[in-house]
């Protein structure tokens, strides 16, 4: 074995310069090949491998079981590698089974154990089981591989019957069993059975090990049962930087940031050796990227691929583009993880020409966008002027079969209702075959983006019919819409359904309860939702001061804001939008002054335009219109048609024509389409009874294209009738569960 690896040292070395060829003796021995086969596992290069295997077979040297041993390795070492092309593995792993079945090598137990242990690795599952039940003789080893097969494949409740399989067949598990099961069990609906496996460890003396204990602390965490997984961190007796780590991930998850900074502490002071893992849980802990990255770069870990590209993700996460872009161009090995961050990235933030420019990116450096990135692509497509290129995003997953996917399909559909095009979206759902409960609402989303309110009605019955149970998010897009019609009928109905099913109210479904309910008129029902909600986020709060503002219960909506500070949440610039919006509708000028310079002062913030507008709209309704026009001129930011509009609506209620007049040409510069420039302007020449005026305001509002009707609300018969039919249907099929 020693000439072995000596062989294997040497074409290690060797080999990449000069070629399997130039090395390839005239009558080489097995000997040679397993020197070379070595060398493939330790540099991780399947594909090298698989070459050598041939050119063994074509110089007539004998395979031996320590050959496809070798072989296996170098795949099972290539699968933890970034770069491999998955549907190629698959396709020569095939090849090489074949060749070991022919042989007569498969009837070695650890043989076809590994071969199961690399099926699973590379997400062949059937293929797994079918190896499984045809192997004659099986060892715990082999019951191992396809129970973390199935674990690691999200295959759980498989995972726990093979468990269960094993047991009765007589074979007593140790502890890779659970460590392989037990992550199977870190989903709230199964820790019951995982809890079970704790107490089978516990009987069978297994929990004992460290490696166990650290696989139930991430179960625990998994299932927010932080007590249990801090009780068993507590009893490992030497702790690995695995348990550290461990620990650190259970704490990030659970959002206790704070706790996981403090474990880590303690891992420096205990002296444990950091490794890359615990870099990329302190990232997902919420630690400081700059931080982190200073970190990284005094540990040496500035050259680890996996912390480099957790480090993207996080600083494309958090909105810092610069710093994500240059990292990744630091990269050495460029990987297809950082690249779609940096696509989500870009794309949330609208700007699509580096989007696209990423996406050639990948094609160029010849990775494979898999869902994941096809899907941060479609997101950023927003805009009609984007519809070519969203086109051809569809036509590159028609033509690799990825809109076989269905998150692509969901992509698409939210696309193409973006782009106004809601018919493509339909023709897309209608195409699916099974269609699950995140397609149902991604075409109910698009609906109500598309303001189909009656579509999405009907969607939502058409759902129910065919046995579909709406989760929360189906809920709050057509509680969205039905604030949109101000069809209260169908809102409440929707609420009790949430009541009746014992739907998690989520915070984002207990604001769009709050919302509709305030924007169909009902403020004591909205009030009441919040009053149920024990912590009330800062949307909830937020959606409660602009409904309290708007319903012109000014004084509530303050003493709403105080009351969120009381509960120590800070503010942001819509919780202010909401505040001076109250000031203003209730002629509260002191205080809107005040809350004002507290945004500016106590928080930090830069006010935006809408602040501002609210700001002159409450200072010139008062009529202090020159101290809103002082502050106009005093402006951190250009100010647009809102601020103007607002100065001019005060000239027409304080009857300040000449002063209106010089406002107005400001406005028609920035807007002369807008009808309520003509129509305050014609309101303030009839208050002073200049007739010549309005008629000629009244010609070129006309010249433009406004009538003047288009403040008019009309309701249509026909369109309440339908809705009406749409409320009874699902008033009757909700009546059924």
């Amino acid at each position: 074995m020693s000439s072995t690896r000596a062989i294997g040292h040497y074409f290690r070395t060797t080999l990449p310069r000069i070629g399997l060829e130039s090395l390839l003796p005239s009558n080489p021995n097995i000997s040679f090949f397993h020197g070379l086969l070595e060398s493939c596992g330790e540099t991780k290069d399947s594909r090298r491998a698989l070459i050598i295997f041939r050119r063994l077979l074509e110089s007539n040297a004998k395979p031996s079981d320590l050959t496809f041993s070798l072989l296996i390795k170098s795949y099972v070492a290539d699968t933890s590698s970034t770069v491999i092309d998955s549907t190629y593995a698959k396709i020569e792993a095939n090849q090489v089974q074949t060749h070991l079945r022919k042989s007569g090598f498969n009837q070695y137990v650890y043989l076809s154990t590994a071969f199961l242990d690399l099926y699973g690795k590379l997400g062949c599952i059937s293929y797994a089981q079918y190896l499984f039940e045809e192997m004659p003789n099986r060892d715990v080893v082999s019951w191992n591989a396809l129970i973390c097969g199935y674990s690691r494949n999200g295959y759980d409740y498989d995972a726990l019957e093979v468990f269960v399989q094993m047991l009765r067949e007589g074979f007593s598990p140790c502890q890779r069993t659970l460590v392989g099961l037990v992550p199977s069990c870190g989903r709230p609906d199964i820790v019951f059975q995982g809890k079970a496996i704790h107490g089978f460890g516990i009987k069978s003396g297994l929990d004992m090990d460290c490696r166990v204990k650290n696989a139930l602390t991430s179960m625990y965490a998994k299932c927010a049962d932080l007590h249990a997984a801090e009780v068993l961190f507590e009893e490992i007796y030497e702790k690995s930087e695995v348990s550290w780590n461990t620990m650190i991930g259970a704490y990030g998850q659970n959002g206790l940031f704070d706790d996981a900074m403090l474990v880590f502490k303690q891992m420096q002071k205990e002296r444990v050796e950091i490794n890359y893992i615990t870099i990329i849980n302190l990232l997902s802990a919420n630690a400081h990227p700059d931080s982190t990255h200073c970190y990284v770069i005094k540990t040496g870990f500035a050259t680890n691929a996996s912390a480099i590209t957790s480090l993207v993700c996080t600083y494309a996460g958090c909105g810092n583009l610069e710093s994500a872009g240059l990292l990744y161009k630091l990269m050495s090995q460029k990987n297809l993880v950082s690249l779609t961050a940096l696509i989500s990235g870009y794309a949330e933030n609208g700007n699509m020409d580096l989007v696209v420019d990423c996406f050639n990116q990948m094609l160029e450096l010849q990775m494979k966008p898999d869902a994941v990135a096809v899907v941060s692509i479609l997101h950023g497509f927003t805009g009609a002027t984007l519809v070519g290129a969203g086109l051809a995003i569809h036509a590159y997953g028609l033509k690799t079969g990825l809109c076989a996917d269905c998150l692509v399909v969901n992509g698409l559909i939210s696309m193409y209702s973006k782009l106004g095009d809601i018919e493509k979206g339909f023709s897309l759902f209608s195409e699916m075959g099974e269609k699950q409960i995140i397609s149902w609402n991604s075409v109910i989303s698009g609906c109500i983006q598309a303001g189909r309110t009656s579509d999405a009605m009907e969607l939502f019955c058409h759902m129910r019919m065919l046995g579909h149970s709406p989760d929360a998010i189906t809920v709050a897009s057509l509680l969205a819409g039905c604030s949109e019609v101000g069809f209260l009928q169908f809102g409440e109905r929707l609420h009790n359904y949430v009541l009746r099913n014992n739907l998690e109210m989520e915070d984002f479904l207990e604001t769009s309860l709050i919302d509709m309910y305030i924007k169909c008129g009902r403020l004591e029902s909205a009030a009441s939702v919040f009053k149920s909600i024990k912590e009330p986020c800062l949307a909830t709060w937020n959606t409660m001061i602009s409904g309290y503002g708007l319903s012109g219960h000014e004084h509530k909506a303050l003493s709403c804001y105080s009351e969120m500070q009381e509960q120590g949440l800070e503010p942001d610039r819509i919780t202010f939008l909401g505040v001076l919006s109250a000031c203003t509708h209730g002629g509260l000028v002191l205080e809107g002054k005040r809350y004002f310079q507290s945004m500016k002062e106590e928080f930090g913030m830069i006010p935006g335009l809408q602040h501002n507008a609210c700001m002159v709209d409450l200072l010139s309704r008062a009529g202090f219109l020159q101290e809103a026009l002082i502050f106009v001129k005093n402006m951190e930011v250009e100010p647009d048609s809102a601020v103007w509009g607002a100065l001019l609506s005060s000239c027409w209620i304080h009857h300040e024509l000449k002063l209106g007049e010089c406002l107005a040409k400001r406005l028609f510069l920035l807007d002369y389409n807008s009808g309520g420039l003509y129509v305050l302007m014609s309101n303030l020449y009839a208050s002073k009874g200049r007739w010549d005026d309005v008629a000629r305001v009244r010609k070129m509002m006309r010249e433009t294209g406004g009538d003047g009707s288009s403040g008019i609300s009309l309701i249509e018969v026909s369109s309440m009738e339908k809705m009406n039919n749409i409320n009874e249907n699902a008033w009757q099929l909700s009546s059924l569960h």
